[in-house]
């Protein structure tokens, strides 16, 4: 039975028979995920990526989503479905999603998709095919009962999250500055997928040395030693890691050097810095970027720098978050926030002011690793919480 659109909801009355709607089509939804995990879609292959999208688009387009699909050389193609043109003028929602995963293809032949016991396993399960899931049953489900937001929403799935969003970055600012807010479809925290309020930011650098070659034996003195001097920075820099503040600074690789017997003439290191605030993370960076040679017949080249600003906690996104935790209630859950180490592209739109709430993706485990999972009612409760929250922000 539809509902009038205009009216007045009681979204305490609307939620178990949102939720009855969405879990009466749980199989069907499952089906869907299936399909859509079986489609592998690694970052770094375009052909794949853009058949598992085009699926997807497909999917989203019957049940009357409109489709702008942004063409990208490399990368897999970025889809923006527009849901709803919202039932007043004004800045929109905006979903944020991604498809692809972290798995090359062929992964299905010993991580197969399995659903048994309320488990349900697969590449990219969880991260985030499960996610775009939410979405869609959310939608359905509010098309069932004939509702429509206030608000204009908008869905962008993009294909190159996992490796840091290098050509959608500026089409998710775009989108984000004309919203009134932010959600992401990002797995929850922790398997009761807790909603994520805060993100550090993220820098990546790659340093490269180059010195001098000399027989170790023979000449050793006319060397000098590439791997030697990025050996003493690593430990310069990982010395700026600082727990109390929340800063890290991990050496992840150091490579070097041909022979035992030969001074390396050159020598490559790459570094992972994170940080709560801009503000360390920004002094960090400025740190390992002017840094100079302790030997000063080395030449050091930095390449790299930030890649996501940090998701800082502000009163419009812990309003956002507050907003949901009482929609939650009404659904019977007890959401609580976290807080995480790892970056998405919500930090992109949080550091432009627009107020974001992360982790509305399903519970579960084990993303980007062989038992990688999410819950089936996990699924059901967060596309009826999405629901919600799009009727009501």
């Amino acid at each position: 039975m539809a509902l009038d659109a205009s009216a007045s909801l009681d979204l305490v009355a609307l939620a178990p028979r949102l939720r009855g709607v969405i879990q009466a089509r749980a199989e069907t939804a499952l089906e869907r995920l299936r399909r859509w995990v079986e489609l592998e879609s690694p970052s770094d292959d375009k052909a794949a990526l853009d058949f598992c999208g085009r699926a997807i688009a497909a999917d989203f387009a019957a049940a009357h989503a409109r489709l702008a699909i942004h063409p990208q050389a490399q990368a897999g193609d970025h889809l923006e479905l527009t849901l709803a043109p919202g039932r007043e003028k004004g800045p929109g929602l905006l979903l944020l999603g991604h498809f692809d995963t972290v798995y090359p293809l062929g992964t299905l032949a010993a991580m197969p998709f399995r659903a048994a016991g309320g488990r349900i396993e697969g590449p990219g399960v969880l991260d985030m095919k499960g996610g775009i899931s939410v979405v869609y049953e959310a939608w359905v489900a509010l098309r069932h009962f004939g509702l429509e937001p206030r608000r204009p929403v908008t869905l962008l799935l993009v294909s190159d999250e996992e490796t840091g969003s290098a050509t959608a970055r500026p089409l998710i600012e775009r989108l984000a500055r004309d919203a009134a807010a932010v959600l992401v479809l990002e797995p929850g925290a922790g398997a009761e997928g807790r909603l994520k309020t805060a993100r550090k930011g993220i820098a990546h650098f790659t340093v490269r040395a180059e010195g001098i070659a000399a027989h170790a034996g023979v000449d050793f003195e006319q060397g000098a030693s590439a791997l030697l001097e990025l050996a003493r920075q690593t430990v310069a820099w990982a010395g700026l890691t600082d727990l109390e503040r929340g800063v890290t600074v991990n050496p992840g690789v150091l490579r070097g050097g041909t022979r035992s017997n030969v001074v390396a003439a050159s020598a490559e290191l790459e570094l992972d810095v994170r940080a709560w605030r801009d503000q360390d993370l920004r002094e960090v960076v400025a740190r390992i970027q002017s840094s100079r040679p302790h030997d000063p017949r080395v030449k050091l080249a930095v390449s790299g720098g930030i890649n996501r600003p940090p998701m800082e906690p502000t009163p419009a996104a812990a309003a956002l978050f507050e907003r949901a935790c009482g929609i939650g209630r009404a659904l019977g859950l007890a959401l609580a926030a976290a807080a995480t180490g790892g970056g998405s592209d919500g930090n992109f739109t949080a550091a432009l002011g627009v107020p974001t709430l992360d982790g509305l993706g399903p519970a579960g485990g084990g993303a980007h690793s062989p038992g990688e999972y999410c819950t089936e009612d996990s699924l059901v409760s967060r596309a009826a919480l999405l629901a919600l929250l799009l009727l009501a922000l």
